[in-house]
């Protein structure tokens, strides 16, 4: 059995009007739309929590962490999961801050059973240290194998899954755990995505579910004007709790902007990326107590490699030396002024 790690008391998700929790993912690998990773140099750890202390700010102002882990078919039961990306990411739930750790699930043999005792296991790990759990990622895209949607059997491991987390929680005392699911903007048939989920699972699914998350990174696939970026986000936002959450029966959820983020890079000045991420925030925060929006995840920390000009791998709000753009700033500061 994994061993659990042990930590102070929790800091729990706000409630209604208590601001936004802000959060960042510190690694360097992403995935990029042909199912390969993007990566460079290697993480430094003590770059990454100096970093994360100047992200936010206070001592002791709720802060997430987001790390990736994947189950698949050569997973074993029974012994420790390390993070996938970061390296040992539990080394930076410190100072109040916590992990929004996403449990992927990527077998091929639609081993949903196993599935399941990974994340029960994951809440033994990691419970202690983690305020979320999203349970897949992006599992409505079927067409790349770094997203969970192209794994068969994946609307099971979420209607499962969710409530074998919860249900390991309750039994372990980790109250302040939520447990979640995310998804990309859904439009035309795709938006009934959600509602056939909660169909599939039914009461318990709909009980043990905490949060829905969104990924959303508009100007980055699809170009936006700037004078229209402001009222593009507040649309889609709109658009999901309205289009996708409530026919689902999922209107009493909070939602959490699980990734969010600007690639720098050729024809992607540095100074746009300042301009999106204030943007995008602003309208997350202007709209969070109506929309009902209690989270905001940054993507990424740092470049993956910063010598490269393709598209994923520039997403940082530093470069891969952990040097600053102007966007880490105007995110720190914006984490002071709506932050818990």
């Amino acid at each position: 059995m994994p061993i659990p790690i042990p930590i102070p008391i929790p800091i729990p998700i706000p409630t209604d009007n208590d601001g936004l929790v802000f959060g960042i993912y510190p690694g360097g690998v992403t995935g990029d739309d042909t199912g390969h990773l993007a990566e460079g140099p290697p993480d430094d750890p003590a770059r990454i929590a100096t970093a994360l202390d100047l992200l936010q700010g206070s001592p002791g102002r709720p802060f997430l962490v987001r790390a990736y882990t994947a189950f698949d078919d050569t997973t074993r039961p029974g012994e420790p999961h390390a993070t996938a990306t970061p390296d040992a990411a539990e080394q930076y739930a410190v100072r109040g801050r916590r992990l929004d750790l996403v449990a992927q699930y990527q077998s091929t043999a639609g081993d949903v059973d196993g599935y399941c005792t990974f994340l029960r296991e994951l809440v033994e790990q990691y419970g202690a240290v983690t305020n979320t759990l999203q349970v897949t990622e992006e599992p409505n895209v079927t067409t790349n194998p770094t997203l969970d949607g192209y794994y068969p059997g994946v609307n099971e491991a979420i209607a499962r899954g969710v409530s074998a987390a919860k249900a390991r929680a309750r039994e372990l005392g980790h109250a302040h755990l939520r447990v979640g699911f995310n998804t990309t903007p859904l439009f035309g048939p795709a938006t009934s995505f959600v509602a056939e989920l909660t169909d599939h699972g039914k009461a318990d699914f709909v009980g043990d579910l905490d949060y829905v998350g969104l990924d959303f990174f508009p100007d980055v696939f699809r170009p936006v004007a700037a004078l229209d970026l402001a009222a593009a986000a507040e649309g889609l936002l709109r658009h999901h709790r309205d289009a996708v959450l409530a026919p689902a029966g999922l209107a009493h959820l909070p939602l959490h902007i699980t990734e969010h983020g600007w690639p720098t890079g050729p024809d992607r000045p540095l100074h746009r990326q300042a301009d999106v991420v204030e943007t995008v925030i602003r309208t997350v925060a202007a709209h969070a107590e109506e929309l009902r929006i209690r989270a905001y995840t940054h993507f990424a920390l740092r470049d993956a490699d910063s010598t490269n000009p393709g598209l994923f791998h520039r997403f940082g709000l530093t470069t891969d030396d952990y040097t600053p753009k102007p966007a880490f700033e105007v995110m720190r500061s914006l984490v002071a002024e709506f932050g818990v």
